[in-house]
């Protein structure tokens, strides 16, 4: 607290003081029967002392900015000041009680107020005027209006004592966003271009809603603290999800808050960026507050929400540019690594990072590093910006952990060539498309797409996971069934919600059951019919400009139109294993730590079953055989192998199973 802060609050408690004194003087005049000259000249005393009060302050009181703000007349002021006395001067209950002539009363009443103060005017206590609309006054319960015990709002009383807090009502619902992190040049631009916007409405006093949209969470609050500070304003924070829907706790809400602002300089952002889009009664809620909220707001969101009865001024936040990603990992590798930085480049080409979560991958890779100071720096740090890509992500889809291998892959050597070719698009697309200007001759078809296409069990999924393993990045499985709506629009929302964050970390993408949106193009016989087309379009649009690898898998490629499939850069043909593919899947599907005997591969392989029923096969077999506490043996997989084909609905045939034991 400055020097100038406490000459304030010296100068605001005298002229308080002061001007409860001149509200005490006329409650004790109306206690004597005949005013004499003595009495009158006190008051005039009382005057001139708070004159003198009011010229010795530096700066507009307490008092004087609440009866300016909220626009109350003397006689509103006096009653304000009754209520004050009452909390702050020991005399006003006495005072109170002699007036009201019942010593059991000894508390202001309207009634009091109406007999006592100078400048009466019925219409000050109406619900709609200043006192009991702001709520600077609480009535208590009593038979009549005027004879109810009246005090003064807590919040009220502190603010003229010159004590400035968040009311306590509040609490828990709005929370302050104090810290402000430094910013990169795009955003530092951004939070002074919004600041400019603020400082020139209020000239004409017409404040807009400010909206900041984009995924990035944590860079939004940033520069959102920045444009406050910018603005010498407060900023506080309140989640979408907080706002009641019940009418009356929503206009109580709304009018604590705008009193807030009327109080001090602040600023609200509100939060809407988990808003559950099919909540209606609650998205109603939201809009209605922050249409009708007063004051400086700002709006976070994925997307751009419509408000069309305020003025809304929409702003799209960017993750940081390239330069600026390299500049800030410079700056955080330069305490714990300084001998990454000629490797930034490679975690700038596969991760798009904000600036907050490269610092906290840092900060992960300075902890990992300080534990096991042998291990590779460059691999701590690509591991450490895999998981900080990865919140949002495991909210969307289900991550899967990667570990097969080439080996691990029982495929004709075509398919694994293309599989092969994928892996080097991935590890090659910043120089292709940057070095080599690529993306220069436009930003389409630059996605990694590929199809895998083959029946269950085939490998499909196993091929995505040894794409993962290799290229060491995580694996996120979308079931496109799941994310298919019924409802219009809903299915763009959910997949554009899965780009958007997966964007974050360049992670592979495995769409799951494409077959549940791709189909052949039918004839538009209804708007179903036309949406649905225009949401495989949308998810080939996005695919073709993600940064990472997206892979559809199917059972049937014949069911996809031909003019989807162009739009796809890679189809791999998983095909169903013959009897020397199967013996080679028997070969390797125990881990080396099972105990098997007498196993014979290619009996095994007379199995007509795909690598997935193998490996099920193989793991039934492996619990009968710990149960039974003996190696696995070729009688364990034959009745895990019937379990098998009871499930498939098939026989088991002589001519697959004879001679096995």
């Amino acid at each position: 607290m400055n020097a100038t802060t406490i000459d304030w609050d010296r100068a605001n408690y005298r002229y308080l003081s002061a001007a409860l004194a001149v509200v005490r003087g006329i409650l004790e005049n109306h206690t004597v029967s005949l005013q004499n000259q003595s009495q009158a000249k006190n008051h005039e005393n009382l005057q001139q002392a708070l004159q003198e009060a009011a010229a010795a302050m530096p700066a507009p009181s307490a008092l004087d900015r609440v009866c300016k703000m909220f626009r109350l007349s003397s006689f509103e002021s006096d009653l304000l000041l009754l209520c004050a006395g009452m909390e702050l001067n020991g005399d006003f209950a006495k005072l109170c009680a002699s007036v009201h002539g019942d010593p059991q009363r000894a508390y202001p009443t309207l009634s009091l107020a109406l007999a006592t103060l100078p400048h009466v005017h019925w219409d000050a206590i109406a619900p709609n005027a200043p006192l009991r609309h702001w709520r600077l006054i609480q009535i208590g319960d009593g038979h009549a209006l005027t004879l109810s015990p009246v005090r003064i709002d807590e919040r009220i009383l502190h603010y003229l004592t010159g004590i400035q807090y968040l009311d306590d009502r509040l609490a828990g619902i709005i929370e302050p966003l104090q810290e402000v992190s430094e910013l990169v040049p795009s955003h530092q631009e951004l939070a002074e271009r919004v600041a400019a916007v603020w400082s020139q409405a209020q000239k004409i006093n017409s404040l807009p809603i400010v909206q900041l949209c984009g995924i990035e969470t944590i860079s939004k609050r940033a520069i959102a603290a920045k444009i406050c500070q910018l603005g010498g304003l407060s900023l506080w924070v309140m989640p979408a999800q907080v706002i009641p829907q019940a009418p009356s706790e929503l206009d109580n809400l709304m009018r604590l808050w705008t009193r807030e602002t009327i109080l001090s300089r602040c600023a609200l952002l509100i939060d809407c960026n988990e808003l559950d889009s099919n909540d209606t009664a609650r998205l109603n809620a939201i809009a209605h507050f922050i249409e009708r909220a007063n004051g400086f707001l700002i709006v976070t969101s994925r997307e751009r929400i419509r408000l069309p009865q305020r003025l809304v001024v929409s702003f799209d936040v960017h993750q940081p540019t390239i330069k600026e990603q390299g500049v800030v990992w410079q700056d955080a590798l330069t305490a714990i690594a300084p001998q990454m930085n000629g490797q930034v480049k490679t975690l700038i080409e596969q991760f798009n990072l904000s600036a907050a979560t490269i610092r906290a991958a840092c900060a992960e890779a300075a902890g990992q590093l300080a534990q096991t100071p042998e291990n590779d720096i460059t691999e701590i740090l690509w591991d450490a910006c895999r998981v900080q890509a990865r919140p949002r992500l495991d909210e969307l889809a289900q991550r899967i952990e990667p570990s097969g291998d080439w080996d691990d892959l029982i495929l004709p050597e075509l398919q694994k060539q293309i599989l092969r070719e994928i892996a080097a698009h991935v590890r090659q697309r910043s120089t292709v498309y940057n070095n080599w200007g690529f993306a220069g001759k436009g930003g389409r078809g630059l996605g990694i797409s590929a199809l895998f296409a083959g029946g269950s069990g085939t490998g499909k999924t196993l091929g995505a996971e040894v794409l993962a393993h290799r290229l060491r990045l995580d694996l996120y499985r979308i079931d496109l069934s799941s994310v298919v709506s019924k409802y219009i629009g809903e299915t763009e929302k959910n997949l554009r919600r899965v780009f958007d964050a997966a964007e974050q970390g360049g992670v592979i993408l495995l769409f799951d059951e494409a077959d549940a949106l791709f189909g052949k193009r039918s004839e538009v016989k209804d708007a179903r019919d036309r949406y649905a087309n225009i949401e495989v379009s949308y998810l080939l649009q996005r695919m073709e400009s993600y940064p990472g690898l997206a892979v559809l898998t199917t059972n049937l490629k014949s069911a996809i139109d031909t003019a989807f499939l162009r739009r796809i850069r890679f189809v791999v043909q998983f095909p169903f294993p013959d009897t020397a593919q199967r013996a080679e899947i028997w070969r390797r599907v125990f881990p080396a730590n099972t105990p098997t005997a007498d196993l014979d591969a290619l009996q095994l392989a007379r199995l007509n079953v795909a690598g997935g029923n193998i490996r099920n096969i193989a793991l039934n077999a492996a619990f009968l055989a710990a149960d039974a506490g003996e190696p696995v043996q070729m009688k364990h997989v034959l009745r895990a192998a019937q379990t098998e084909y009871t499930k498939l609905e098939k026989p088991l045939t002589d001519a697959e199973i004879g001679g096995w034991i």
